[in-house]
């Protein structure tokens, strides 16, 4: 069994990490609204060094694919797929909608807020779950499932990681419910000369 796992997420405005040695649960999460790409491996540097671990002792890695922040979640999933490829060790991704239910009594529906006044939702019943869904926040039922912290997510999706570790062949994604809001340029790109 995976006894060691590392999981972060930049897919919000924080950097999160989570470690699990047998267990031990470490969390950390430092708010910031940006400048995550350069904070993420220093204080992942940290975690490992403050609980006398090494890159070379873990057995996984876990990270947030979102839905969240389009630059966010690209920071992780790509840290994660060079970590694993790196070290030889698998890397888990993990939705923020089905850590933010990790736990819970099945059927139930997990929303994640979007931009634009909406809401990202998907129901899980056992081993199946629905597509997700983009839809208005006035049309959201209020009985929603509590809102989850920084840390308890990062906490879950290092779980959900460590559980599924041994089964995972596939590398993380990027879990994107909509495109992003940048468009690419109108104008044609420049001609290079010889």
């Amino acid at each position: 069994m995976t006894t060691r796992v590392l999981a972060f997420d930049t897919a919000s405005a924080h950097c999160a990490a989570c470690l699990i040695d047998g267990d031990t649960v470490v969390v950390r999460v430092d708010p910031m609204a940006k400048g995550q790409a350069e904070h993420l491996m220093p204080m992942l540097e940290e975690v490992l060094s403050d609980n006398g671990l090494t890159w070379q002792d873990l057995d996984a890695i876990g990270v947030g694919t979102g839905p969240g922040n389009f630059t966010g979640i690209r920071i992780s999933v790509s840290a994660a797929r060079g970590l694993a490829l790196g070290l030889g060790i698998p890397a888990v991704g993990v939705t923020h909608l089905e850590a933010q239910v990790h736990g819970l009594p099945r059927p139930v529906v997990a929303q994640v807020r979007a931009p634009r006044e909406q809401v990202y939702v998907q129901t899980f019943a056992d081993l199946i779950s629905t597509a997700v869904l983009v839809a208005a926040t006035s049309d959201i039922a209020q009985a929603a499932p509590p809102i989850v912290a920084p840390e308890a997510m990062i906490k879950n999706i290092a779980l959900i990681a460590r559980d599924r570790a041994a089964d995972t062949t596939d590398r993380p994604a990027p879990y994107y419910v909509r495109a992003a809001d940048a468009a690419p340029p109108r104008d044609a790109a420049p001609v290079l000369l010889p």
